[in-house]
């Protein structure tokens, strides 16, 4: 009897956990556009809880979305931008990026131009990431089933090219590129929809910009000459309160437009699409410094004299209009404050796609206006203002070393996508501290810019501030040692992209290249992994040990989670580093097979093409399941050491320490 209900307990097990996960469903049509245009249309229904990426989530974070359109040559074309619906966006804290992802409902679309009058079908593979609690990387292949032409619409193509040799034309994201196994961008603009969190995120941003922009000496001091003009000129309150309200208007309608222009040039998403372009990200590099430049006192930033003197005279007309050139001649005359801030401001909002760079001036003009407005209608408040002064220029010099701080964000931008490891994380750490550092002294009245005024003594305020800021510049210190710094995870570049995964000077707990096994390298935490089956089991027969199996993804959250709560912990880290031989295998990595290991799956009919689709392949066949991450311990002839809990998935620190135990203790026997 007891060995009846061990055999039901295994067979429980293997059913809840080794099962192949098809969390969502396809569905696709076309639709016939013009006499050579077709519309490929893709729809999919995503099980309760479970996520997708989309092909244009932001690079460094979850696998995006891939699609292959095959047989292109000589057949169609693709035209215009992948249009996709419903997708959602939301922070990853684990990967330190926004990401887009669909819940519920997948509908995107591509248009065709058909250039063979002859062809019947078109094929079309999607690779994709599922998520939930674990991941799972899927391909679902489409056969499209092309409109019937008639004569008079065949004879509108023309003569097909021979098509004897035809390419496999990839349309990849430009977020596509794996971490660590980077490959050349192709740099498609998409039509991804964003969430109200997305814009609300970017008028908000825009709209503290706007205040930071209020308190710089291009600005603040126009605030009562601009509410002393309405309150003299007007004949009543009421005519000085009706003014201020239009004047406040026609400086954000001036902001909405700039908007609009730069949406309406550059397409609704080119600039998403440059923004993952690395010779933007360099542009935008120099462009932040020599913004900052112009911040910290070097040289001012001015439109011609010609246009302020110009608006000005319109200005002197009076009614709507004359306000409306008012309401210009202040962007104009506060430009050299402004201009940088602007500028920050619309290439960020604009990064997001659709109408970010509207949603961002917007909120940025309305931050702007609101003081001009209220202190308008109630002239009594402008006695509680702060007098102008040298604290205009603190402002000033303040946002000048942020701007420089963000620029090493765009260089760095470049330098990962390059894998020129130039501004690896300890160099990035360095600048940072060095910028926040010398932001503190200069605080501390320590030193000193060009248009400063003396300085007798500190504020309280600014007391306060130069402590918070060395108090951030003392916290990225240890990041140098291998401190992860969670509060700044989004802009350092990742731990695994540094002189030494363990910072400068490494620690006690890292072994040396040198000191590692031949085919390992050092992993997480100080782990020795092997990336190759064959070569880990070969390692782990000569030293005699259990071999764990960990079947993980670059873009795999839930991976990254298991590796930094749960092997972190003490009793889990000296179990991975000394009682087993750890081998991860990558279902995403997208290196190409050598053509003689390229086959097709005897478990799945799927096309084996790279090293991710080799493992995937490995995990489906031996282990019935296509989750990650999974752990699996085996012995030294592949023989399961957990029969009654076969695979270990995304858990607990104490079951995760349990299975391990269990395991190891039936390795011993």
């Amino acid at each position: 009897m007891r060995k009846i209900f061990s055999v039901v307990l295994v067979f429980i097990a293997l059913t809840v956990q080794a099962q192949i996960l098809q969390p969502v469903k396809w569905s696709s049509k076309t639709q016939k556009k013009s006499a050579t245009n077709v519309v490929l249309i893709f729809d999919a229904t995503i099980e309760k809880e479970w996520h997708v990426y989309s092909q244009f989530t932001d690079e460094g974070g979850s696998l995006p979305m891939e699609l292959t359109f095959k047989d292109q040559q000589g057949n169609y074309s693709l035209v215009g931008k992948t249009k996709e619906r419903n997708t959602k966006t939301g922070f990853n804290e684990v990967f330190g990026v926004n990401e887009t992802y669909f819940e519920g409902k997948i509908h995107f679309e591509q248009e065709i131009k058909v250039t063979n009058p002859k062809l019947k079908k078109i094929e079309v593979a999607v690779d994709y990431q599922a998520c939930k609690a674990s991941c799972v990387n899927l391909v679902e292949k489409f056969k499209f089933t092309l409109p019937e032409m008639t004569t008079e619409e065949t004879a509108i193509i023309p003569t097909a090219v021979d098509t004897t040799t035809i390419d496999t034309a990839k349309v990849v994201a430009t977020a596509a590129e794996v971490k660590e196994t980077p490959a050349p961008k192709t740099e498609i603009a998409a039509t991804a929809e964003k969430t109200p969190l997305g814009l609300w995120s970017i008028f908000f941003i825009a709209f503290l910009s706007g205040f930071a922009a209020l308190l710089t000496p291009c600005v603040f001091p126009l605030i009562p000459m601009t509410v002393s003009f309405f309150t003299k000129q007007s004949k009543t309150k009421a005519a000085g309160i009706r003014n201020a309200i239009i004047y406040g208007i026609s400086i954000i309608v001036i902001y909405v437009v700039l908007g609009s222009l730069v949406t309406a040039i550059f397409g609704a998403d080119a600039l998403n699409a440059l923004a993952t372009n690395v010779w933007f990200n360099v542009i935008f590099f120099l462009l932040l410094v020599f913004f900052a430049a112009s911040f910290l006192g070097a040289f001012e930033i001015m439109l011609p004299n010609s246009w302020a003197n110009k608006v000005d005279r319109q200005a002197d007309r009076g009614g709507i209009i004359g306000i409306l050139f008012m309401a210009l001649a202040l962007a104009i005359v506060s430009f050299s404050c402004t201009g940088p801030i602007v500028g920050t401001l619309l290439f960020e909002a604009a990064s997001r796609g659709g109408i970010g760079p509207i949603v961002g001036m917007l909120g940025f003009s309305t931050a702007l206006a609101l003081p001009f407005m209220l202190f308008a209608m109630f002239p009594g408040w402008l006695q509680s203002l702060p007098k102008s002064g040298g604290w205009l220029n603190t402002v000033k010099v303040f946002l000048g070393f942020l701007e420089l701080a963000l620029a090493f964000k765009f260089l760095s931008n470049a330098d990962l996508v390059l894998q020129l490891h130039l501004l690896e994380r300890e160099v990035f750490l360095a600048i940072w501290i060095a910028i926040f550092g010398a932001l503190a002294l200069y605080l501390f009245g320590k030193i000193s810019t060009p248009h400063d005024s003396p300085l007798t003594h500190i504020s309280v305020g600014r007391l306060l501030t130069g402590l918070l800021v060395l108090s951030f510049t003392v916290y990225m210190i240890p990041g140098l040692w291998g401190a992860p710094l969670r509060l700044i995870n989004a802009f350092p570049p990742p731990m695994e992209y540094s002189e030494s995964p363990f910072g400068v000077g490494g620690s006690s707990a890292a072994k040396s290249e040198a000191a590692l096994p031949e085919g390992a390298v050092s992993g997480p935490h100080g782990i020795t992994v092997f990336n190759d089956y064959d070569k880990g089991l070969a390692y782990a027969k000569s030293v005699n040990k259990p071999i764990m199996l960990d079947f993980t993804g670059y873009a795999c959250v839930n991976c990254r989670k298991m590796e930094n709560n749960v092997w972190v912990e003490a009793p889990i880290l000296s179990i991975l580093k000394n009682e087993v031989v750890l081998i991860s295998l990558y279902v995403d990595d997208k290196r190409t097979l050598p053509e003689h290991e390229q086959t097709v799956s005897k478990a799945t009919g799927a096309e084996i093409e790279t090293v991710g689709d080799k493992w995937t392949d490995f995990m489906i066949t031996n282990y019935k399941t296509n989750t990650q991450p999974l752990y699996v311990l085996t012995d030294l002839q592949g023989n399961n050491l957990n029969p009654q809990t076969p695979t270990m998935s995304y858990t607990s620190f104490q079951e995760y320490e349990s299975w391990l135990r269990a395991g190891l203790a039936n390795f011993k026997k």
